[in-house]
């Protein structure tokens, strides 16, 4: 499936009417953990058959309203990134090669049958939402604003025969601290010979939850090991 509709698509921004307050952020930014905290705002786009990519939005942080047969539960159609934007010692924010994520990005797409968004919108609506919410970029060393943009399909039915006609591109941002609790170190690996999520002609080089998911079992074989 490949991009359609105008790459020119102006943003509709709503402005979040009940932020964090300066003190409520500065205390999560201390200890922001990983992936446990999300900033105000976050970005939404919209594609379907007819239009292609549009209704591009900032808007308050919030959850989705999804029908129950909505297609991505059922046929785990959907794709994400993970980057980070820094704050540099002169107060600059800066994120390394985006443009290689919005690749990877329609690289992923491409394999799930899911519509190509064009690289200029990916990195148009990082710089509007890290813009915005640039306050939750946090100056502690190691420390970073890690930025989740994902899509899924949208489509309502049980139909298996095409992929869906609908999806929702979001970009969603959390202050994190070290990925490790205790700090970059060697760790111990088991190698597991009983699972596997790549294969030839598979979905592996796909950034989709299901790759994700698939490692579950083998982690949990790992910890049962004593490795990291």
């Amino acid at each position: 499936m490949t991009t359609t509709g105008s790459t020119d698509i102006g943003f509709d921004v709503r402005v979040s009417e009940a932020p964090l307050t300066a003190e409520e952020r500065e205390r999560i930014l201390a200890a922001p953990g990983f992936g446990e905290v999300f900033t105000d705002h976050m970005i939404t786009i919209r594609w379907d058959d007819g239009r292609g990519w549009h209704d591009a939005r900032l808007e308050p942080y919030g959850p989705f309203t999804l029908d129950p047969a909505t297609s991505v539960f059922h046929y785990a159609q959907e794709i994400f990134e993970g980057l980070k934007a820094y704050r540099t010692g002169g107060g600059e924010i800066v994120a390394f090669r985006p443009q290689a994520n919005a690749a990877r990005f329609n690289r992923s797409a491409a394999r799930m049958a899911m519509p190509q968004l064009p690289a200029e919108l990916f990195l148009k609506s990082l710089e509007l939402l890290v813009g915005q919410d640039r306050d939750w970029v946090p100056t502690a060393p190691e420390h970073s604003l890690y930025l989740r943009p994902f899509m899924i399909a949208t489509q309502r039915g049980l139909g298996v025969n095409r992929p869906s006609g609908s999806y929702l591109f979001a970009v969603i941002a959390s202050p994190a601290a070290s990925y490790f609790r205790d700090g970059v170190h060697p760790v111990t690996v088991w190698l597991s010979e009983e699972y596997t999520r790549a294969a030839p002609g598979g979905t592996g080089e796909a950034k989709c939850g299901g790759n994700y998911a698939a490692s579950f079992a083998g982690q949990q074989q790992a910890t049962l090991q004593g490795c990291d």
